[in-house]
């Protein structure tokens, strides 16, 4: 007899770079997903300044950079980020995906289910983040 997979629902939104917020064009450079029930909360993103110049030419890649870094150790609950960081990941969570009028923006947040949150975030980089790379080029802009 197979033994039932456990189905972990989870929420997720896409991080992405508005270099002309009043135009609302954007190009994605990360992905959170938090999963409540496994008190999971982490995010994947570019951190490359280089990367982060090819797809948004004009905007501070170095400060663009450290705030992403600075989200990740947000999310990861690391203490050193400041007291956002000691929250709990659901309020982590909802802090990075409030709206705001700036550079860096939340997608709406996604509802998803599977077996494990990390494997999550690693296909839902790879279709909306990774793909993106392929597509960016100043001629976008």
């Amino acid at each position: 007899m197979t033994q039932a997979r456990t189905r972990i629902a989870y929420d997720f939104a896409v991080l992405r770079v508005v270099p002309r917020v009043h135009l609302g064009a954007f190009v994605n450079v990360g992905v959170a997903v938090h999963a409540r029930t496994e008190e999971f909360l982490a995010l994947k993103a570019i951190t490359d300044e280089r990367q982060l110049s090819l797809r948004a030419p004009g905007v501070d890649a170095e400060l663009l950079a450290r705030y992403l870094r600075s989200c990740i150790a947000i999310c990861a609950g690391d203490a050193a980020a400041g007291p956002m960081a000691l929250a709990p990941p659901s309020e982590r969570f909802h802090w990075l995906t409030a709206p705001r009028s700036d550079v860096l923006q939340s997608s709406p947040v996604h509802e998803g289910i599977g077996e494990d949150p990390r494997l999550a975030l690693e296909k839902l980089y790879d279709e909306y983040v990774a793909i993106d790379a392929r597509d960016a080029s100043p001629e976008r802009w």
